[in-house]
């Protein structure tokens, strides 16, 4: 449904691609009551400080190497960090980064604890009605890793097998939706964060780990014996990334989108993209190599956060 949405997208007429162009960067404000609250502008301001929420294992978009938060979204975030610092003619501005789990980086960004969600977050309506979105930097889709030698390849497959996802994650949903009164008759575990995830498949505690496939090919790019493990499945779903920000002030928001849409249409996104999923990354420097694709491609066409649920 997301690829339909995408591809209708692409065809637009010229104009209406400027309107949603314009609405996107918030240069068609229908009205002062969208500027009327701005706490996490005026945080930053009274503060002189960003606080950035990252991961720790979501490879290659936001996870720690070298005792530093590094990864394509972290890239995306300190771009907007500089924005913000020009905007607010903040030259100190600092960077705080605040670590956070798939089971509480919405409440981070609900209760004000970060200004910026920078990992693998999908944007979906569920996660609006709490927070808000800027564009999508990423459209993965979910699938499994499992041992090369377990013989797994389709979802049939784990049928009466030990499946882990992990905790607040989409893919963890759509698993327990699957067994809706038992069919598949699988354990499903939860798991804190994804690297305990895999580490189950790895120690054999787990026959598969389900969750969003590139996320899966970065933990398998970072084992310690890479052909061990296989991505496999059909995909269940596809899930836009997105930065997530607080729905309460929509200023922060135009910037926060503006920046983004300018970051593609100047070709640094793209960059960054063959930065993180096309040549080495730390901490072991093995290289992705996913090429970017056609529905990402589509999307950077007509930048908008904007998705078909």
């Amino acid at each position: 449904m997301i690829e339909t949405g995408l591809l209708r997208r692409a065809s637009r007429p010229k104009a209406a691609f400027v309107l949603s162009l314009l609405a996107c960067a918030g240069v068609l404000a229908t009205g002062s009551t969208e500027a009327a609250t701005a706490p996490v502008l005026q945080h930053i301001q009274q503060t002189g400080v960003i606080r950035i929420a990252h991961r720790e294992s979501s490879v290659p978009f936001s996870f720690v190497a070298d005792g530093k938060p590094v990864g394509y979204a972290v890239d995306l975030c300190l771009k907007i960090a500089d924005a913000v610092r020009t905007s607010l003619h903040l030259p100190g501005l600092r960077v705080e980064w605040v670590p956070v789990t798939p089971a509480n980086r919405i409440p981070a960004i609900v209760e004000g604890k970060a200004d910026l969600e920078c990992g693998s977050t999908t944007n979906n309506r569920e996660r609006r009605e709490q927070v808000a979105f800027t564009i999508p930097h990423y459209i993965a889709g979910s699938r499994m890793i499992v041992k090369s030698e377990s013989g797994i390849a389709r979802w049939a497959d784990l049928r009466g097998k030990t499946v882990v996802s992990t905790s607040g994650t989409t893919p963890l949903a759509m698993l327990r939706k699957m067994d809706e009164g038992g069919v598949m008759q699988w354990r499903l575990i939860e798991a804190k964060d994804h690297a305990q995830a895999f580490a189950m498949v790895e120690s054999g505690k787990a026959d598969a780990f389900v969750m969003d496939d590139v996320l899966l090919y970065g933990l398998r790019a970072n084992a310690s014996r890479p052909a061990d493990f296989k991505v496999t499945g059909e995909m269940l779903t596809i899930e836009p990334y997105a930065i997530m920000l607080s729905k309460q002030d929509l200023e922060f928001k135009k910037l926060v989108d503006k920046t983004l849409i300018a970051a593609v249409y100047d070709q640094e996104t793209p960059k960054l993209y063959k930065k993180w999923f096309q040549a080495p990354i730390p901490p072991h420097g093995i290289t992705l190599d996913i090429p970017m694709s056609y529905l990402l491609r589509d999307s950077f066409k007509f930048p908008s956060d904007k998705v078909a649920d």
